[in-house]
């Protein structure tokens, strides 16, 4: 912690095209370039480079943290992270000149942590990619921090059960993480006590409640989106075997508002969606 800026970290920094160096804050979040659908980092924040620093010269790394609800969002998340960073890497400088000085380009971080919808084989794993001079001809061997500018890690998580073994290569991050992103576990507390001393930190205990709130809040939202589902399924099965039964659609109408509470205009939209499947 020692080594993060804390006046660089910015919530939702904006990574669309011909918006670098543009920080947008609060609610004012409605920008768009040429048409093309604006993006966000979650949390970006500059920290000094560890070895460097300690010899007197200060050099910034950025860093995007990316906590993600799925791992499977239609798209690989490596390939959105390299976007990420590529954006990043280009905002550090303005208008390209003939005199731009790219020896001000500055080593960008993209830390992708995905929580559910990770395969059973790849819960609970860490991946790292970089730039490597992967082949040379004649003797010249590059250096590496001429081209070492960006570097993605993907955590996968997947489960709220963490079976790793103590002391194995990785344990501590990830036990760490499985406590904070799965956080209405009793042991909560525990477990966090191994990390953080809440012993005289008044504000880290009220954090703490906050996470178990925030667990809570999860699994109270699970259970809705469960009932939802259940719900929509039943209304699914009553227009369908009516339909099958030839029973007139104003009576099935009447059948939907009555049972599942719903209004005129509701009970017609599920009718008219549920009855094309049948058609189909």
């Amino acid at each position: 912690m020692g080594f993060i800026e804390a006046d660089t970290i910015e919530e939702a920094k904006e990574v669309s095209a011909g918006r670098t160096n543009t920080q947008i804050r609060g609610d004012h979040a409605e920008f768009i370039q040429l048409n093309e659908k604006t993006s966000f980092f979650d949390v970006l924040f500059k920290a000094k480079d560890p070895i460097l620093s300690k010899n007197g010269l200060l050099v910034n790394l950025h860093v995007d943290l990316e906590p993600q609800k799925t791992y499977k969002p239609g798209y690989p998340i490596e390939k959105r992270g390299m976007y990420y960073l590529a954006r990043s890497l280009s905002a550090q400088l303005s208008l390209v000149t003939d005199g731009t000085d790219y020896s001000r380009l500055e080593k960008c971080y993209s830390i992708w942590i995905c929580r559910d919808d990770v395969p059973k084989e790849e819960r609970y794993s860490v991946s790292f990619y970089e730039m490597t001079n992967t082949k040379n001809i004649g003797s010249h061997v590059p250096q590496k921090e001429n081209f070492d500018l960006i570097r993605l890690v993907i955590i996968r998580l997947g489960d709220k059960v963490y079976n790793g073994e103590e002391g194995s290569e990785g344990y501590d991050l990830l036990h760490f993480l499985n406590a904070i992103m799965y956080p209405h576990q009793a042991d909560f507390m525990d477990r966090m006590k191994g990390y953080i001393d809440f012993s005289s930190n008044e504000r880290l205990w009220q954090e703490a409640q906050n996470m178990l709130g925030l667990g809570e809040s999860i699994w109270r939202e699970a259970q809705e989106e469960a009932k939802e589902e259940a719900r929509k399924e039943g209304i699914r099965v009553l227009v369908l075997d009516n339909l099958e039964e030839q029973v007139p659609k104003e009576r099935i109408l009447k059948k939907l508002q009555r049972h599942f509470s719903l209004s005129a205009v509701e009970a017609e939209q599920y009718y008219d969606q549920f009855a094309k499947i049948s058609v189909e």
